[in-house]
């Protein structure tokens, strides 16, 4: 690798460093690759990406980023996870890890905030964006349902009188 494709990984990784919600680093060593594609497939499912770049190069991007703080964390063989959904990465890291011994969580970063393994897996289990969008449509959705059935209960009501009348009629 000569300095001219040195200084573009440097950028690009620069570039994910400064646009992801949330930056996952952990160990791989020991996935075949048939391991790796699976999870980079699950990564890219779920709207995020993984990148395996050599750590002094990463180290070079991360320098005046605001997840600096991370660089101590890339040492052996590291792959980084992100998404822009500040959940999505470590949702599918933390899954893949749970099934795939192989793969170790080390931390990661969430904007300014650094994370460690446990914090990593307490994002895993926050609400993804598409779920807490869902929720929130459900609550706005909920009172228009009640309003629409308090409306047409008075009516039901009546066919139901009526019928009944016209039930005792028909008997005598």
């Amino acid at each position: 690798m000569d300095r001219a494709q040195k200084e573009a990984v440097v950028e690009e990784l620069g570039q994910i460093f400064a646009d992801s919600g949330v930056v996952v680093v952990a160990h791989y060593a020991g996935l075949t690759v048939a391991e790796m594609q699976d999870f980079r497939g699950r990564m890219r499912e779920a709207g995020g990406s993984v990148r395996v770049a050599k750590n002094r190069l990463a180290k070079i991007a991360l320098e005046g980023t605001q997840c600096a703080s991370i660089a101590g964390l890339l040492s052996g063989m590291t792959v980084l996870a992100y998404s822009e959904d500040p959940v999505a990465a470590a949702k599918v890291v933390e899954d893949y890890a749970k099934a795939n011994a192989k793969l170790v969580i080390l931390g990661g970063a969430m904007g300014e905030t650094a994370l460690d393994a446990a914090g990593v897996k307490a994002v895993a289990a926050m609400p993804s964006r598409e779920e807490l969008i869902a929720s929130i449509v459900g609550c706005i959705a909920a009172p228009a349902a009640n309003i629409a059935g308090a409306i047409g209960a008075p009516a039901a009501n009546i066919a139901s009188i009526l019928s009944t009348i016209e039930e005792r009629a028909e008997a005598a």
